[in-house]
């Protein structure tokens, strides 16, 4: 047995946290004066890389998914569903494949990686709404390509964003819901009245809303007002500070509530690399900026997101006017409900903590411990 102590963001009050075979055996108050904040470890839905380890780059390897996730544990993220983007049917079947032997190779990577999410290809072809996904790549949803994804893989794609634009998007939603997938709209120009007819074929999640959406809107109506609206769906959020201002973030937090809303990374692989000018797949020059910024070298546009959801969860709670309590929720149990139950902090639960500091004002959680199933391992890539 051993056990490991924090405050408790809800209470600010300290407790220490008993494990035992891996998991939460008991939880009591701790000694006054604790400095660091405990809580479930974090749950990030979307992730494309991390630390220089690309999940899209040609080639992907068991080996390569399992160095990103240590790199992700070492940040506080303790699951993560790998998110495999627009490209050939023959590479999206590839990258299915090594994440599914990466899972089937290691007991704790099986843990750590609940699903695969598959972004794409089925999304708005147009400028914008498209963002860097690959335009020859954006094609029509087709249910016998779904289930070629899932024969290469086990079963192990569990969601896919797409756009409702597309005449057969209700038919297909229908059908991967009925299989038990969760369906996300995303990367979209779909109008208001599609948007609810993809909800009403089973569509539960909005991808990073307030992204992946035309520069120009009209006022109202418009497909971020249509989501932010439909209290049947979720929505995830880029809280990195470059994707949402904070007072645009802050807006959409209160429209959809917090019981409503998750904050993922979205991070590409340079997510995690120190500042400096890259030469990319995605971006080709881009250059990464001390605060996280990731954009195409001499330009004003974004490249990808460059930061965890560490520092999303800090971003919320320091600019958003939100509690810290309510910033972890959307990064822990929230998510978490979309991945079998995760992140709640109860006797039980498996034992994936995270032990760090953190004061109003800062953009970032430091990071102290990080626990999965009771144990440290090796926190670097």
């Amino acid at each position: 047995m051993r056990a490991l102590s924090g405050r408790d963001p809800a209470t600010g009050r300290p407790l220490t946290v008993t494990i035992a075979d891996g998991r939460v055996a008991a939880i009591e108050p701790g000694a006054a004066g604790e400095p660091c904040w405990l809580t479930p470890g974090l749950v990030d839905l979307q992730v494309n890389g991390y630390g220089g380890h690309d999940l899209n780059a040609p080639g992907l390897t068991a080996e390569t998914v399992g160095r990103l996730a240590r790199a992700l544990r070492a940040a506080g993220t303790t699951s993560f569903v790998p998110t495999i983007i627009t490209a050939s049917e023959a590479r999206i079947v590839a990258a299915l494949r090594a994440v599914a032997e990466a899972r089937a190779a290691d007991p704790w990577l099986a843990r750590a990686i609940p699903f695969v999410h598959v972004e794409g290809p089925h999304i708005s072809p147009q400028d914008g709404p498209r963002g860097a996904h690959a335009a020859d790549q954006v094609r029509p949803p087709d249910v016998a390509e779904f289930v070629r994804w899932q024969a290469a893989c086990g079963g192990l794609v569990g969601m896919v964003t797409l756009s409702p634009h597309f005449p057969g998007a209700p038919a297909y939603i229908a059908a991967l819901a009925a299989s038990g997938v969760q369906v996300a709209i995303g990367h979209t120009h779909a109008s208001p009245e599609q948007i609810a007819a993809a909800v009403d074929a089973g569509a539960v999640l909005s991808t990073h809303l307030g992204n992946g959406a035309a520069a120009m809107l009209a006022r109202h109506p418009n497909l971020i007002w249509a989501q932010l609206a439909e209290d049947r769906l979720g929505a995830s959020f880029i809280a990195d500070g470059h994707h949402l201002p904070a007072e645009t973030l802050k807006s959409m937090l209160r429209a959809k509530g917090v019981a409503r809303s998750v904050l993922i990374s979205d991070a590409a692989a340079l997510a995690g690399m120190p500042p400096g000018i890259y030469d990319a797949e995605i971006g080709g020059m881009v250059e990464l900026r001390e605060d996280g910024r990731l954009s195409m070298a001499g330009t004003p546009f974004l490249a990808g997101a460059a930061r965890p959801i560490a520092c999303g969860v800090a971003f919320v709670a320091s600019f958003c006017g939100l509690t810290l309590a309510d910033a972890v929720r959307m990064a822990t149990e929230n998510p978490g409900r979309f991945a079998g139950g995760r992140g709640r902090l109860r006797v039980g639960a498996p034992a994936d903590l995270v032990r760090f500091r953190w004061q109003p004002g800062e953009r970032d959680l430091r990071i102290e411990t990080v626990l999965v199933a009771g144990e440290e391992g090796e926190l670097s890539s």
